[in-house]
């Protein structure tokens, strides 16, 4: 299994969400390749922690769909499967589709722009094919919405699904085929600048549904 480069990157003291996320985000970023097994010893040498709570992390990934347990084997970094990452794609549209519901009457000018400029930012990230850019300008454009919805139980749902769609993420805008979303976006903060709840709700669960990966992008 390789392991990243920094050790003891969490002091015991930290939360075991930063162990957790630290797992998932090298999984989602390939550093964990498919169907790699993680071994508890090493990863207790990279994060700094024991083993208890690499192993509740192990579990809520499990749970999520980017590790398979393997009684009395290993634990094994899960391979890309096309049916449950479209089942999870339906259930993150849904998702964005609620919080965009919820949020378009609640939004400010100031949320507005946000989203624009997040847009922008994408945009350039793309045209750069600098992925982890365009990550964080989409997580920032979608995150308006999410956090306007109020609604808490939506957002834990989202933590828990949304990485087993990163990967794909990855995968697309490393292409010049996420250029789609830009005007997608663009559609999103037009009908909420109008104030067009459902307009925008349709809207933002086709974007989710619009990404795609296939094996020759």
């Amino acid at each position: 299994m390789p392991i990243p480069s920094l050790h003891g990157v969490h002091k015991r003291s930290l939360l075991r969400d930063n162990v957790f996320a630290s797992i998932r985000d090298a999984i989602v970023d390939g550093t964990f390749a498919p169907g790699e097994r993680l071994k508890d010893t090493e990863l207790e040498t990279w994060l700094g922690v024991s083993r208890t709570p690499i192993r509740e992390a192990l579990l809520r990934l499990e749970r999520a769909g980017l590790v398979i347990a393997l009684p009395g084997k290993a634990t094994i970094v899960a391979p890309y499967d096309a049916a449950s990452t479209v089942s999870t794609q339906q259930v993150v549209a849904a998702m964005h589709e609620l919080a965009a519901r919820l949020a378009v009457p609640q939004v400010t000018e100031g949320d507005i722009g946000s989203m624009a400029d997040a847009n922008v930012r994408f945009e350039q990230a793309l045209e750069r094919l600098d992925v982890e850019a365009a990550l964080r300008s989409d997580d920032d454009f979608h995150a308006v919405f999410v956090t306007r919805s109020g609604n808490s139980a939506l957002q834990e749902l989202l933590e828990q699904t949304t990485p087993v769609l990163r990967r794909v993420e990855r995968m697309r805008f490393a292409s010049f085929a996420a250029r789609d979303s830009v005007a997608q976006h663009a559609e999103i903060i037009r009908l909420t600048r109008a104030g067009d709840a459902e307009g925008a709700a349709r809207a933002c669960r086709d974007n989710w549904l619009s990404l795609r990966f296939t094996a020759s992008q």
